[in-house]
């Protein structure tokens, strides 16, 4: 797609065709995610001949959170002729707190605050959700599985800022791969439905699945949890790494006590070794609990997923070096020592 420069282009921006509504690369890039409006203040400005006045522009939180999407963010600015810096990723913040900084020619990024606004907002929520499991896991690790909450559009950018904010991991593969690891997951309710028998698809899996691949198995699906722990660790031996507890809140779900049932049953049996993987509705709220009790891993999902976007603002506070600001800010850049270069 071709840059949009004008306001005339953008309201006849050509969508027939598109298979899917989300936005591609492309359209991020030309402008196509950009508010309307910012192309009206382009062209106001243009006949003032005033576009390219230098500013520097500054982004801040509505509320504390965990700094992510800056790789995101570079690329959207770069080769723009502004510089930029941010908070690191990975960096807690302050509510309003500067977070991200450009300066440079008005019209060389004006049109991408949208864009860049939505990428902190969202990123930095997932990241902070995943840093309040980390706190609460009581150092056992978790991997982010909240990629069937969001739009696969924007699963891969999730799973990647959950891991900025301290998962261990993410399960689907774009998002993984993306992270700079590889994704990590055990088998689903559905392959054991179709085969019928729990132990069948544990050997199967044992067989055919890479040395690489972690042996866990998903233990709740027709027999008493503890019960199919023991069947599957007899079976695998040594080979079994770990049974998953994922059962239904229908049936109570995962609870502590189910958990150190397990444990005890499993170390009792002479299968120490066997970790417990504990997935299903867990909440920083739960993790301490089932720590304790003997979960040794965790699956976040829609803990993850479902955090709210945190709202990022961008003001103008210079224009050709002079102190500006709407009324209620403070005019001139803020004081923020920790931002380091990014473009």
């Amino acid at each position: 797609m071709n840059a949009i420069r004008s306001l005339a282009q953008a309201l006849d921006l050509p969508v027939e065709g598109r298979c899917f509504y989300s936005a591609t690369h492309e359209d991020i890039l030309a402008g196509a995610t950009t508010d309307i409006y910012l192309f009206k203040t382009y062209e106001i400005l243009e006949e003032l001949e005033l576009l390219d006045a230098p500013v520097t522009a500054e982004v801040f939180p509505s509320r504390p959170g965990v700094m992510a999407g800056l790789e995101e963010c570079r690329q959207l600015l770069a080769g723009r002729g502004a510089a930029v810096s941010a908070l690191p990723e990975g960096q807690t913040f302050a509510e309003r707190e500067v977070v991200l900084r450009v300066e440079g020619p008005y019209g060389a990024f004006g049109l991408y605050e949208t864009a860049l606004l939505g990428i902190l907002a969202h990123s930095s929520a997932w990241a902070t959700a995943a840093r309040e499991c980390r706190e609460a896991s009581q150092g056992k690790p978790f991997l982010s599985f909240g990629a069937r909450h969001v739009h696969p559009a924007v699963a891969p950018v999730m799973e990647r800022a959950a891991i900025a904010g301290g998962a261990s991991g993410a399960s689907s593969v774009l998002g993984a791969r993306l992270a700079g690891s590889r994704p990590r997951g055990t088998m689903p309710h559905a392959a054991f439905l179709i085969a019928g028998d729990t132990l069948e698809v544990s050997r199967c899996y044992d067989r055919i699945m890479p040395p690489d691949q972690p042996r866990i198995v998903l233990v709740d699906t027709f027999k008493d949890e503890a019960e199919e722990a023991l069947r599957i660790a007899a079976a695998l031996g040594d080979r079994l790494e770990g049974i998953r507890l994922d059962t239904p809140w229908e049936r109570g779900g995962v609870t502590p006590e189910l958990v150190a049932e397990v444990r005890a049953r499993l170390s009792a049996a002479g299968y120490g070794h066997v970790r417990i993987f504990v997935s299903g509705g867990v909440t920083p709220e739960r993790m301490p609990a089932l720590a304790r009790a003997g979960a040794d891993a965790f699956g976040v999902g829609s803990y993850i997923s479902r955090a709210s976007p945190i709202d990022m603002t961008m003001d103008i506070k210079e224009v050709a070096g002079r102190p500006v600001a709407k009324r209620g800010r403070i005019p001139g850049r803020t004081p923020s020592p920790r931002l380091e270069s990014l473009v």
